[in-house]
């Protein structure tokens, strides 16, 4: 009778910890959060901001999400987008994927949201938000990777929200049939990534967020991402500032959308890679299962056509111009920008590229914050030597809390490092101010992220 009583005792507390969190309205309808580890801060994973794109809604600009019935719980991650992955044996397998690949699916429009637990359900707490896109050369990723947590920043009281967006084939395809339905097509990932950026405008109140200071930041293509969002007459007036980190500057032809490629070019490459997969019609391609369709640019290689990759590009609504001219003539949000690299980054991702921005950037009056991270990661006997440098993505375990995730060792100052990046990225988020001087034309300045 004891042990009966303890196990009714032991379900109504849990029932109490659980009903005592906050239910919310937002788009679709009721959710609820859970607490995390540190008990003082309630996420809510997998939030839908926008329907399904299955069926006839593949290649389509997100839809308004479906409501639902009842109160959503939300202790489940969503689904991510179809992706190859980073497997095992290979660096970033090792280094950020060893606990292997969640559940796919095309119905992967999901986003998830940290906040300090006291300010959730009180509108009027207004604390700073924080929208992150991922990288993975907008072929793979997803936002709730080993590295990405809120934890450390809803703790700093800034409300972080991750996102997933449609990936490769099915996130960025251009098709003659797609624009003559649409008037443009490809950039799907991108107008989903606009789209959680709405819901945020319109939702983030509830959770204690401020609608009008939203940072949208990124890393890798997340950063191009973030370029494309400060320069997209769709999405440029729904942020107040932006982070850019290890996404390059200014001069990417070739990593960003370009203004000599037009629609027609696009969409003539899409219909030969559908047409090569036997998808001749555009009911053929909304009719053919998730594989054939995340399998056809390996049936344009099979047949010597050459590498292809879909990506963002110029299509005339959603990206209108390219990021240089953009800048240069001024029609770029008018927000503060915080912009770095990594020692070891690749190519164009660092150095000039960056530099240059920022000295443009400043001329025409507008704040940029520059930063270079110089830690080379730990190793040990068990990993390969080449798996040490201060590599393209080595920033995530600290800016965003998570050492503890990893395999590395890390030491006390890696640990101090965290909290000083920390500290730095949520006070840009706070206030457009990171902690170090802006960068000047004529007194450029750079901040050394670094052991001590």
């Amino acid at each position: 009778m004891k042990r009966i009583l303890l196990f009714v005792a032991l379900g109504a507390m849990a029932a109490a910890c659980h009903t005592g969190n906050p239910v919310l309205n937002v788009s679709g309808g009721k959710i609820q959060g859970v607490l995390t580890d540190s008990s003082d801060v309630l996420v809510f994973k997998g939030i839908p901001y926008a329907a399904p794109p299955v069926g006839e809604l593949r290649w389509k600009a997100p839809q308004p999400v479906p409501a639902w019935e009842g109160v959503k719980v939300c202790d489940n991650f969503g689904p991510i987008a179809p992706q190859p992955g980073n497997a095992p044996g290979t660096f970033y397998g090792d280094e950020f994927y060893w606990q292997g690949t969640p559940d796919q699916s095309e119905d992967c429009l999901y986003l998830n949201v940290w906040a300090p637990a006291r300010t959730v359900g009180k509108s009027g707490a207004k604390l700073p938000v924080a929208m992150w896109i991922h990288g993975g050369a907008f072929l793979n990723g997803y936002g709730y990777e080993v590295t990405m947590d809120g934890d450390a920043w809803a703790r700093r009281d800034v409300i972080l929200v991750t996102i997933n967006y449609r990936l490769g084939t099915l996130g960025f395809l251009s098709h003659p049939e797609l624009t003559a339905e649409q008037g443009q097509s490809g950039n799907y990932g991108t107008m989903d990534q606009i789209a959680a950026l709405q819901w945020i405008r319109d939702n983030i109140a509830a959770f204690g967020g401020d609608p009008d200071n939203i940072t949208v930041l990124g890393q890798s293509a997340g950063a191009m991402s973030v370029k494309n969002l400060l320069i997209s007459p769709l999405s440029r007036d729904l942020l107040s500032k932006a982070i850019i980190q290890s996404g390059g500057g200014v001069g990417l032809r070739n990593m960003s959308p370009d203004n000599t490629v037009t629609q027609a070019q696009y969409d003539t490459l899409g219909k030969a890679v559908m047409d090569a997969a036997g998808l001749e019609s555009l009911d053929a391609m909304r009719a053919a299962s998730t594989q054939t369709v995340f399998e056809a640019t390996n049936a344009y290689l099979a047949a010597g056509k050459g590498w292809v990759m879909f990506s963002p590009h110029l299509d005339g609504k959603v990206l209108t111009e390219d990021f240089d001219h953009a800048l240069r003539n001024g029609t770029m949000a008018q927000v503060p920008v915080m912009i770095g690299y990594n020692k070891d980054d690749m190519g164009m991702l660092a150095g000039e590229s960056v530099d240059r921005f920022c000295a443009l950037r400043d001329s025409l009056g507008f704040p940029v914050y520059e930063y270079e991270f110089l830690r080379e990661l730990p190793t040990d006997e068990a990993h390969p030597a080449s798996a040490a440098g201060a590599f393209h993505s080595a920033e995530l375990w600290y800016m965003f809390g998570t050492l503890k995730n990893s395999w590395r060792p890390f030491t006390a100052a890696d640990y101090a490092l965290s909290e000083e990046m920390l500290d730095a990225w949520t006070a840009f988020c706070k206030a457009g101010n990171p902690g170090w001087d802006a960068c000047r034309y004529d007194k450029p300045f750079k901040k050394i992220f670094d052991i001590r």
